[in-house]
């Protein structure tokens, strides 16, 4: 037997077939750090139109989590293809560094501050444990492939930012958007501090529900409203329904629906009591009592200007209006308490009730508080049960799991609380109706995204700004000791202050001496304490940050996080950027939801679910996970496990495994000297370079789109089916056989060429790892990086009047599978071993035959057969086989020729050349001739 092997071309690459890119990457991230990518990229895009996504800032606090890598991902994603589609991508990563958890976790070594630490003192400790989680962050972030400038971030926590933070609020209340208020707003008691409203969140919690008497002051008037003679009972009550007992000592009325009917009724023969008509069998069956008598029936609004007696102090309450009373639950009166509900606020703004607040800053009650005094609110409920049955008002108590609003940070229940606040006002100058306007002026992917928007803001309460903490950016402002107005000088002091700010930090707020600034007029000011809510600093990133860059512009292009944002960080971009520049601060908006596991179960380290990107980039690399983010519809739940990985891990493989193939049968060709043009290409080839064009215009769209699952399924499909299956498996023949510069080698290689130059490409910005590795290994003149270029631009269109056109390819593909099919039966039935020892023959319909004719001859290579012909069906024998394609019945028999030793197909020919034995003709000619001439495989 001859040694043949030296004659073939066979496949040749240092591409590694195994990935691991747990190690690569890191090669790759020190290229472009030494290369310094990100500065050429801004060189490349000089003169190009820009496109900005503004980074939403992640808190300070902690290693990233799975959810931080799938937002900075799409991010990058995005950014990435931007950059190939032909704009300039700037991309300024930020970090939120003010606020709450910092401040734990500072207090946790250090202490709280006025008491082991000054608050000088913790400021500057915060400050420092900010920096240090950036840099934990910052490394993590740039370990998944993101590109940006990390040298140079936004921090919430820089003097200019803080400078500019202060500036913002200047122009806020310049527009007239700012008032203090005494309103009640959500209250941490561990915080001991105001929360937004995207600082709430709401979990099940056990409390204790009661039914409470207030008794009927002027009982004669009240029984005459109703309808009722006066002494058919001794006493009339009207019962309320709480779960929050701890606020009845800010009781300061009982409010009834207005439109709502009530009745009467008698439970024991000396006491009536007043319940909604629709809720008294429940009330009734709440209480044990079985039979009642109905002596009256009023509507609420008859009834309102009554007074009743507080169930334990001696004071009267009224009765009041209140639409916002329901019949979902209670008895159809609400125990009303200014202090503690927004409703109950609203109310006693209409009735001029009473606003005090029993409450302290620290959870407990005042010393003014008769009965509850020093006691704490979470503490309180067994007195106030043992008082209420002290004086005979207490009706029915039990223990009750609800929804409860809960501090996002301490996951512990909140109160409502009314305290001295600083708001911007929602209705006060407009801008409730700017904010709506504006959000119809921006795009919403997906679309739902407006009409949650519009909700929220048509529902939310006025914004409280003010927080009473120590980490945060003050609000700069003098307030009149007597009045509780605003300096008339605010917003040039405020500007004074802010330039005073972008020198020193915040500190210089909190050293500075009023008496120095204001002179006289200090002993009638003071100097506000509080500082601001850490959503108002990011809030205004678009002012602070984009407005000010060079390398940004404003309104920003897009803005991209999880929905949670539309009550966080949207809202809150809108209201500030409305309330400084009456109009949106961003064109589109994109939201992606939150990691699940397979189960669908938030993930939690408690249940062991956790996915940690750093342990899935230390195993598997950064670009499976990159991969998996890509894959899956963002716009949903995204769920992540290790099975999950593992899967996208095999279809990382697939396409890197025909990447690798091009790679290795591109060796040795130079595309300045080989590359053939369209016309001279075999008609395979050229199928298969407009089959990556028209993959290639999907892709492209879908990137435009952000439908990124759907680039994942496309590169999938194109990789293991349109090449693996079908195109590559049919060209190795002429790859290895033919001769090295033969027009039939040269054909494939430029069709190879060209799908290998699409494709790195079209998988940078996902796997971006992996594209540039290949990016080095593809042969010819190009630039240093494939983040560098554009998308490829040389796929030549087939012609549609062509015979062989995309149509005529897929017909065949079609006929493919149906021999294949019955090749494989025979393989397992024993008659042949492989596909190379089948003989097929065709029996075809007159439109079939026809496309088979177009060959010439070259059917067998379309099938990887040693033989096959075609000819018009009804010159099939009795046991032919037929198909499921219309006009195409087969017959398949074993080869009775000899193997060619070099390109192992079974031919007559074999051993026909004396002077080289084991050859079949063709590859007599492609060794010692000119080698064998295709025109179409």
């Amino acid at each position: 037997m001859s040694d043949y092997k030296k004659t073939l071309n066979l496949p040749q690459t240092d591409f590694p077939m195994k990935a691991n890119l747990a190690l690569r990457e890191l090669d790759i991230l020190k290229k472009w750090d030494e290369d310094k990518i990100y500065v050429q990229l801004r060189e490349a895009g000089k003169k190009k139109k820009k496109f900005i996504l503004l980074d939403g800032p992640p808190y300070a606090n902690g290693k990233i989590h799975v959810g931080h890598a799938v937002n900075k991902i799409l991010k990058d994603i995005i950014m990435k293809s931007k950059s190939l589609s032909g704009f300039d991508t700037p991309y300024v990563p930020g970090w939120d560094c003010h606020g709450l958890p910092i401040e734990l976790n500072v207090e946790k070594k250090y202490g709280k501050p006025g008491r082991k630490i000054s608050a000088a003192a913790f400021r500057a400790k915060c400050r420092e444990y900010a920096s240090s989680q950036i840099d934990l962050q910052r490394e993590g972030f740039i370990r998944l492939g993101v590109v940006g400038d990390w040298a140079h971030p936004y921090l919430t926590m820089n003097f200019s930012f803080e400078a500019n933070i202060v500036r913002s609020l200047a122009k806020i209340i310049e527009n007239k958007h700012v008032q203090k208020g005494y309103k009640p707003v959500h209250w941490c008691l561990d915080c001991s501090s105001a929360l937004a409203e995207a600082e709430v969140e709401y979990a099940n919690k056990t409390s204790m529900a009661m039914d409470v008497r207030f008794r009927v002051v002027e009982k004669a008037a009240f029984l005459k409203r109703l309808g009722v003679t006066e002494g058919c009972v001794e006493k009339v009550s009207v019962p309320i329904w709480t779960t929050t007992p701890w606020s009845l000592p800010g009781n300061q009325a009982v409010a009834l629906n207005p439109d709502l009917e009530y009745v009467l009724v008698v439970c024991d023969g000396k006491e009536a009591l007043l319940v909604a008509e629709d809720l008294l069998d429940t009330v009734m069956q709440r209480y044990g009592v079985k039979v009642v008598s109905r002596i009256g029936k009023a509507a609420g609004d008859k009834l309102v200007g009554m007074t009743l007696q507080h169930p334990f102090y001696d004071k009267q309450v009224p009765i009041v209006s209140g639409t916002h009373v329901t019949v979902d639950a209670g008895t159809g009166a609400v125990h009303t308490a200014p202090a503690h509900g927004v409703d109950d606020y609203v109310l006693a703004i209409q009735y001029d009730l009473p606003l005090d607040n029993p409450v302290g800053n620290d959870g407990c009650f005042t010393q003014a508080t008769p009965i509850f005094a020093g006691t704490h609110v979470t503490q309180v409920g067994e007195k106030i049960l043992e008082i209420l049955q002290q004086q005979a008002n207490l009706l029915h108590h039990e223990q009750m799991n609800h929804s409860y609003p809960h501090c996002w940070r301490h996951k512990t229940p909140l109160i409502f609380r009314a305290t001295p606040q600083w708001f911007v006002s929602m209705d006060k100058n407009g801008l409730r109706q700017q904010v709506l306007k504006a959000v119809d002026s921006v795009t919403w992917v997906p679309d739902w995204g407006q009409s949650r928007m519009r909700g929220m803001i048509e529902e939310r309460p006025d914004w409280c700004i003010s927080r009473q903490r120590t980490w945060g950016v003050p609000l700069c402002i003098f307030v009149h000791r007597e009045t509780g107005d605003l300096h008339p000088d605010t917003v040039p002091l405020m500007e004074k202050m802010a330039d005073l700010i972008e020198q020193k930090g915040i500190e210089a707020w909190f050293e500075l001496d009023a008496n120095e600034w204001l002179g006289k007029e200090a002993q009638h000011y003071q100097k506000n304490g509080d500082v601001l809510d850490v959503w108002f600093d990011s809030g205004v990133v678009p002012e602070c940050v984009a407005k000010v860059s060079d390398a940004l512009h404003y309104p920003v292009d897009m803005v991209l996080e999880g929905s949670d944002q539309h009550r966080g960080w949207f809202q809150t971009q809108l209201l500030t950027a409305t309330a400084i520049n009456g109009r949106e601060p961003y064109r589109e908006v994109l939201t992606h939801g939150f990691v699940v596991d397979s189960k669908g179960h938030k993930m939690s380290k408690s249940l062991g679910n956790v996915i940690a990107p750093e342990e899935v980039v230390k195993t598997l690399g950064a670009d499976v996970l990159r991969l998996w983010v890509a894959s899956v519809d963002y716009k949903t739940e995204i769920a992540a496990s290790n099975e999950i990985m593992a899967r996208t891990s095999e279809t990382y493989r697939r396409i890197r495994n025909t990447a690798r193939f091009l790679l290795a049968n591109l060796h040795g060709f130079d595309p300045d000297k080989q590359l053939l043009q369209p016309d001279d290409m075999l008609m395979l080839d050229r199928w298969v370079v407009d089959r990556a064009r028209s993959i290639q215009e999907e892709i492209l769209q879908a990137y435009d789109s952000y439908q990124f699952h759907l680039i994942v399924q496309k590169l999938h499909h194109f990789c293991v089916i349109d090449l693996g299956g079908f195109y590559l498996d049919i060209i190795k023949d002429r790859q290895y056989t033919m001769p090295t510069n033969s027009r039939g080698r040269r054909s494939a290689q430029t069709a190879l060429y060209h799908i290998a130059e699409a494709l790195v490409r079209l998988m940078a910005p996902i796997m971006t790892f992996t594209a540039e590795e290949i990016w080095q290994y593809l042969p010819g003149k190009k630039g240093s990086s494939v983040l560098l270029q554009g998308w490829y631009q040389a796929l030549a269109k087939l012609p549609d009047d062509e015979l062989m056109n995309q149509a005529y390819w897929e017909k065949m593909r079609e006929v493919r599978d149906a021999i294949n099919k019955e090749i494989e039966a025979a393989r397992h039935a024993g008659k042949i071993g492989s596909a190379l020892e089948a003989e097929v023959h065709l029996f075809c319909g007159p439109h079939l035959e026809k496309l088979m004719e177009a060959l010439e001859g070259e059917l067998r290579f379309v099938l990887i057969t040693s033989l096959a012909d075609s000819m018009p069906e009804h010159a099939g024998p009795v046991d032919v086989t037929v198909t499921n394609v219309p006009g195409l019945a087969l017959k398949i028999v074993p080869t009775v020729h000899k193997k060619c030793e070099r390109c192992w197909h079974r031919r007559q020919d074999v051993d026909a050349t004396d002077n080289y034995p084991g050859l079949c003709g063709r590859c007599v000619l492609n060794v010692a001739g000119k080698g064998e001439v295709r025109n179409y495989v």
